[in-house]
């Protein structure tokens, strides 16, 4: 069992984190298979008071599932934040059927850096299907309608969130990944930002930006900054006429199968 978390998550919250994890299957009579971080944290742009957004795949006995009221049945596990923990995640059979429609958060949650419990088999299992089943169009426009609702929701004003710009510019980068390489956008801030690093200007303000927000409180307000809404005033208006490319792969459910009966067998 690997766990990547300890000297990037503060030692105590990272012990904590743990605890819960084993408190849930005992809870619930499950068995995570993979739990890692997710939010600012995991894209590399935290607050100091950012909340740990753990995020996790656990699945249940072979019983379970061979019940006719198995579609009927609470498929989540969601606990209230506590201590800034914020704790949740999502059975094994709702996470591969996701998969297979390109859902961001399972694609993102797969490629967490921060990993507290890793079975061994799932996520490097997962990873492998991603060329399968990943709609790259899915992809652009569900980080489309991210920057759009954020910039237009909440930095037009003249003092706006610090860490809407994140929102916003971490889903416009992600985006010209998925057109440069058609493959998931890595999660990582740093890497995306790689991909403006020749504009000087817009890097700059960036590295600003990002330097301030890891010393900012979350809720903190900053005058508008028009080299950053320059670029994404122009970034949405070039991706309003994006045309699909139409290159949607089925997924294979026999492979999605099989890793799911393994998983539950314990393989």
């Amino acid at each position: 069992m690997t766990d990547l978390s300890e000297g990037v998550i503060d030692a105590a919250v990272h012990g904590e984190i743990l605890r819960r994890l084993r408190a849930t299957e005992q809870e619930h009579d499950v068995r995570v298979l993979l739990a890692v971080e997710s939010g600012s944290r995991a894209w590399g742009f935290p607050s100091p008071n950012s909340d740990y957004d753990v995020r996790f795949v656990y699945v249940r006995s072979e019983d379970w599932y061979l019940s006719l009221d198995v579609e009927d049945r609470r498929d989540v596990i969601e606990y209230e934040i506590v201590d800034d923990i914020d704790l949740n995640g999502w059975d094994l059979r709702k996470a591969l059927k996701l998969l297979r429609k390109s859902n961001p958060s399972i694609v993102e949650w797969l490629q967490s850096s921060i990993l507290y419990r890793d079975d061994g088999h799932f996520a490097e299992r997962a990873r492998a299907l991603l060329p399968s089943v990943y709609a790259v169009d899915k992809g652009v426009f569900h980080y489309l309608s991210m920057a759009d609702k954020n910039y237009h929701g909440y930095l037009k004003a003249r003092l706006v969130p610090l860490k809407k710009y994140f929102y916003v510019l971490r889903p416009l980068l992600a985006i010209r990944w998925l057109e440069r390489y058609r493959t998931p956008a890595p999660i990582e801030f740093e890497r995306l930002r790689a991909l403006v690093a020749d504009n000087e200007i817009l890097d700059k303000e960036i590295g600003r930006l990002l330097a301030r927000k890891q010393r900012s409180q979350e809720k903190e307000f900053v005058p508008a900054i028009p080299a950053l809404n320059e670029f994404i005033e122009h970034e949405l208006s070039r991706l309003s006429r994006y045309q699909a490319k139409g290159d949607t792969p089925d997924g294979d459910p026999a492979a999605l199968n099989a890793l799911f009966r393994d998983c539950l067998r314990g393989r």
